[in-house]
């Protein structure tokens, strides 16, 4: 037998089909049975995609980028799961493209923040991180109060996103804009918002158009609060 292996080793061209070889028979025996299901995730009840104004709020979370210092992505570890809440399931982050689970956390995990603190406490911490947090490192973002969200292009970025399989409906993008206001209006009627996305969380803003401040406060508390583990099987918590 260690003369066979001596032969293959120093017959490169052999030794390079047979690699090619394994390494092929390797990944279809992974690959091809995932061919034979509908979805590798399972669909778990509450989870829905992004309200536009979230939506704006989440690409505002990307441009400043806020997963260099925080992840979304809780470990099933007792400390983690002791210090952040339930560990996270591949399904909360089936509309995310990308995901933001990250691999750093110079500030806390986010994956559960949603609700944790009140819109006053967001938008404060947001304008200067050391007033509510005097050890924070995060720098200062109050210029996001002052610039609105363009929300022409939101239609544009869910109908990219329903090509890749995030089922928007020609309702949702039909009153997306409308949305987008009204989630950010303390006056407006959100009852057709909360139809079309439970739990949205409406955030104090001016009447006056949502900001970018308003955008990203909004995606931060729908964070961790779309799943109700109690009522979740096990089995889907363990996809």
């Amino acid at each position: 037998m260690r003369f066979r292996h001596e032969f293959i080793e120093k017959n490169a061209i052999l030794l390079l089909v047979l690699t090619l070889l394994t390494v092929s028979i390797g990944g279809i025996v992974e690959i091809a049975p995932l061919f034979t299901i509908e979805t590798t995730i399972e669909k778990v009840k509450g989870v829905r995609p992004y309200s536009p104004l979230e939506l704006e709020g989440r690409d505002i979370y990307i441009r400043e980028g806020c997963y260099v210092c925080h992840s979304q992505m809780i470990r099933s570890l007792r400390d983690e799961v002791e210090r952040y809440g339930h560990y996270s399931i591949a399904a909360e982050s089936m509309y995310d493209h990308p995901f933001q689970w990250g691999s750093k956390r110079i500030g806390p995990d986010l994956a559960r923040v949603g609700g944790k603190y009140s819109n006053d406490w967001h938008y404060q911490h947001l304008t200067n991180a050391q007033s509510v947090v005097p050890e924070s490192l995060m720098p200062h973002y109050a210029f996001l109060q002052k610039a609105r969200v363009r929300t022409n292009l939101t239609v544009l970025k869910m109908k990219a996103l329903r090509t890749v399989g995030v089922p928007y409906t020609d309702d949702d993008l039909k009153n997306a804009v409308a949305d987008e206001y009204a989630q950010a209006d303390p006056n407006a009627t959100t009852t057709d918002l909360l139809k079309r996305y439970p739990k949205a969380n409406m955030v104090p803003g001016d009447g006056r158009g949502p900001t970018e401040m308003d955008a990203l406060v909004s995606y931060l508390q729908v964070l961790g609060t779309m799943v109700n583990f109690a009522d979740t099987s096990e089995e889907q918590l363990q996809q």
